[in-house]
């Protein structure tokens, strides 16, 4: 879906957090129906500086220990992550879309230090990294965002689009359906969530799903 020359489409950007990247899908259009404007991954970490996607390892299963490395390859992430999400904006911008805020999902919200296992520890602390570089570069350009946590991510969305779990299911998997070649879990993951802030903006009743 591409505006009209001068209009403005509402949209709304839905991530899924990964190790060193992110899932993102922007939807546009009313929230009664939205279409996938576009689907893309935002880098969250340095292609030619590999240890930067898995920051809290040393290596496969050890956690890193050397702060001056650690800290260098964070300041890393967070370059790359405001650098993609200025990117992402300005395109999406360019191309004539008002953008409403960005939903965020997350595999977890346990806090680090309540973890044990230093390699699980160090899983959590990466996951909590690209999170919050993420949330950083968006809130650098004022996009007001909103996270939650995967297993929750339906319940939550149920109230807010009226429908069945099944039936949310089935049109969010309708939205890629013939689009992409591979419409991932990821992808319906950040749909979920850009769909909760389109949602959000309705000024009608809640969105009626099936």
């Amino acid at each position: 879906m591409l505006p009209a020359a001068g209009t403005r489409v509402p949209a709304a950007l839905g991530f899924r957090v990964k190790s060193g990247c992110a899932a993102a899908v922007l939807l546009a259009g009313p929230a009664g129906a939205p279409a996938v404007a576009e689907r893309s991954q935002v880098a969250l970490s340095d292609p030619s500086v590999p240890h930067s996607r898995q920051p809290y390892h040393a290596t496969t299963g050890v956690a890193q220990t050397d702060s001056a490395v650690l800290a260098r390859l964070i300041e890393i992430v967070h370059r790359c992550a405001r650098r993609s999400v200025a990117q992402l904006l300005d395109r999406h911008r360019a191309a004539g879309y008002r953008l409403l805020g960005a939903g965020i999902v997350v595999g977890s919200d346990a806090p680090p230090e309540s973890i044990a296992n230093p390699h699980i520890r160090a899983h959590a602390c990466e996951g909590r990294l690209f999170r919050a570089a993420l949330e950083g570069g968006l809130q650098e350009y004022r996009v007001t965002c909103t996270v939650v946590v995967e297993r929750a991510l339906y319940a939550t969305a149920l109230p807010v689009l009226n429908g069945s779990e099944a039936s949310v299911r089935q049109a969010v998997t309708a939205l890629g359906r013939g689009r992409f070649a591979g419409w991932r879990v990821d992808d319906k993951a950040a749909a979920v969530a850009a769909w909760l802030v389109l949602a959000s903006h309705a000024s009608g009743p809640v969105v009626r799903i099936g």
